[in-house]
């Protein structure tokens, strides 16, 4: 497999809030054409906007975290180098040691400068988020439906943790993978460490710090609970496109507000990019909260979204150059089209032809499929095993691209 080398801030190889289910289009979403989103409907409380998502072949309410009205609606492989944040233990109020280093209460000290709220404001409503610095310059890495917005003309405010406030840009968004970068003009601002979601380990302890319900600065704990988890988020209207993440589950408490905050290993770097939690769904009249289960988008896939972003102000997406069969109900992703001189027809990929695995890990469904393709990058070359005429048949496939 060959992989494009990025560059930027999170340069190097590295190794995704809420409504009881109600309506959503049948499985077989496309690689390159997926199917309008699900209708979403607005909550009759002031908390924030709710949608319904897929996970995998079940259906699970996801929220991201955000809330407020108009924009702050809720729904839910390179060595990075490692930046630097405040050195030094904190103090507490009686100006004894905070902690012991390397615990949850240190890591917390350390990190807690880099993590910013975001206060997004459009013409039709506002919303709160949560974000990180990556650089010293002042480029913030959040959400897509945080901050993504912003981009029709909305205003942002990023609020640090000594009490600071600037204002911040949109530097760029890719509502596919619901990244967004945003950019404050500060200079020597703490960024937090960056990590690799490479080589995690389901029940590897975590960290989730951000602003669940606007209460900034909030930290919580738990563990890796699943890895490779296939999450599908809606975008904020009928038309936008929906997020497909290869996620990172966590029992971590995430809640409205944690949306775009850091998700951390053991050691304090970041792992992955919090984005959205199942829900049981809403009591009447409000809304749902944590049952233990978020999930986040792995670091090693926001990394190379993110770095196209600062560097062009847009990101690609990897295609096969197909349309999937979504009347299709059988294992794996049936081929109804291929996209004429895209990757999929070079390799000899036929009509008909079901996809029943990418590089050996099989593939349950369509939304399966979109997700193991886009936690690539285009010029990726993958194995694509079809199951044709009763055989099994691997194709290489070069990936090709779309820009958002």
């Amino acid at each position: 497999m060959t992989t494009p080398t990025p560059s930027g801030p999170l340069s190097g190889p590295y190794v995704y809030p809420e409504r009881p289910y109600t309506q959503y289009p049948p499985l077989g979403y496309g690689g390159d054409r997926p199917p309008a989103p699900p209708v979403r409907q607005k909550s009759n409380s002031n908390a924030g906007k709710i949608a319904a998502v897929l996970v995998g072949a079940g259906f699970i309410a996801l929220i991201a975290g955000t809330i407020g009205g108009g924009v702050g609606y809720v729904v839910a492989r390179e060595t990075l180098p490692i930046s630097t944040v405040a050195a030094g233990a904190a103090a507490v109020a009686d100006g004894s040691p905070s902690s012991v280093p390397g615990s949850i209460a240190d890591i917390a000290a350390r990190v807690q400068p880099a993590v910013v709220q975001l206060n997004v404001t459009t013409g039709d409503g506002g919303g709160t988020g949560s974000g990180f610095v990556i650089s010293a310059d002042g480029y913030i890495v959040t959400n897509n439906h945080v901050a993504g917005a912003a981009g029709n003309g909305g205003t942002i405010e990023v609020a640090f943790s000594d009490g600071s406030k600037a204002t911040g840009k949109l530097i760029g968004a890719n509502a596919g993978y619901d990244l967004a970068v945003v950019k404050v003009d500060k200079a020597n601002l703490p960024t937090v460490p960056l990590g690799s979601s490479a080589g995690l380990k389901v029940g590897d302890a975590v960290i989730a710090v951000g602003s669940p319900l606007g209460l900034a600065c909030t930290v919580t704990s738990g563990i890796v609970s699943s890895l490779n988890r296939p999450v599908t988020t809606a975008g904020e209207t009928g038309t936008d496109e929906t997020a497909f993440i290869d996620a990172i589950q966590t029992d971590a408490a995430i809640n409205p507000g944690n949306s775009g905050g850091p998700l951390l290993n053991g050691d304090g770097e970041v792992i992955g990019v919090n984005s959205a939690i199942a829900s049981l769904g809403a009591s009447a009249g409000g809304q749902a909260g944590s049952i233990g289960l978020g999930f986040a988008i792995p670091i090693d896939s926001a990394g190379r979204v993110v770095n196209e972003i600062i560097k062009t102000g847009s990101s690609s997406t990897p295609i096969i150059g197909v349309s999937l069969d979504n009347t299709y109900t059988g294992d794996g992703a049936k081929v109804g089209e291929l996209t004429a001189g895209g990757g999929a027809e070079k390799a000899g990929i036929q009509t008909g032809d079901v996809i029943v695995a990418i590089d050996g890990k099989p593939v349950a469904d369509s939304t399966e499929l979109v997700v193991t393709v886009r936690a690539k990058a285009p010029g990726d070359t993958i194995t694509v095993t079809v199951q044709r005429d009763g055989q099994k048949v691997d194709i290489p496939v070069t990936l090709g691209s779309t820009t958002s």
